[in-house]
């Protein structure tokens, strides 16, 4: 008698596509606090930094591209903060919606994608960095040809990347996030 012939098929669940259910013996939650189950494997520390470093480019970009539009014009803090943090947010949500566009999701499919993936992220990364900049003394001032306006500037996406990662690896390890783009990629 062979023993192949007396295993079960179990299905088991793919954390690449969420829609799947649980196999037996995984629950959504566990423990009296409603924590989630085990994460997904792509829930780790290099998952999370790749993520937030991702994000950080696009925002990055945007944002930069923003101060200096701003600062070139002249215009006050106000209107080129508001041009950066417009700018960031089209550079990040764009960088994730190339990559699921290339992969081949339709365009309404892909922006909700990158919607789900980049709102959380982005919006602590504007907030922590646009915070230090705003509390730096002189940082709001600087002109692009000083150290200070570079190097707070610096110092303040280290900040957020710093604060970001350990939020997207809360997010990718519950399905949440940059773990809606991992099936594209």
């Amino acid at each position: 008698m062979q023993h192949e012939a007396h295993q079960h098929h179990i299905p088991q669940h793919d954390p690449h596509h969420p829609e799947q259910p649980h196999g037996p013996g995984e629950h959504a939650e566990h423990g009296a606090h409603g924590e989630h189950a085990a994460h997904t494997p792509d829930s780790d520390w290099p998952t999370a930094i790749r993520a937030t470093l991702h994000c950080l480019t696009g925002c990055a970009t945007g944002e930069v591209l923003g101060m200096v539009i701003g600062t070139a014009l002249g215009w006050h803090n106000a209107p080129t903060m508001i041009l950066a943090i417009t700018l960031a947010f089209i550079f990040g949500y764009s960088f994730t919606l190339y990559g699921v566009l290339r992969a081949g999701l339709g365009f309404k499919a892909a922006v909700k994608v990158a919607l789900a993936a980049d709102t959380v992220s982005i919006i602590v990364m504007e907030t922590v960095d646009n915070g230090v900049i705003a509390l730096w003394p002189g940082a709001m001032d600087a002109h692009l040809d000083t150290w200070l306006f570079w190097g707070v500037l610096a110092i303040a996406f280290v900040v957020a990347f710093v604060v970001t990662v350990p939020i997207n690896k809360w997010l990718i390890g519950r399905g949440k996030g940059h773990a809606v783009v991992h099936q594209y990629h």
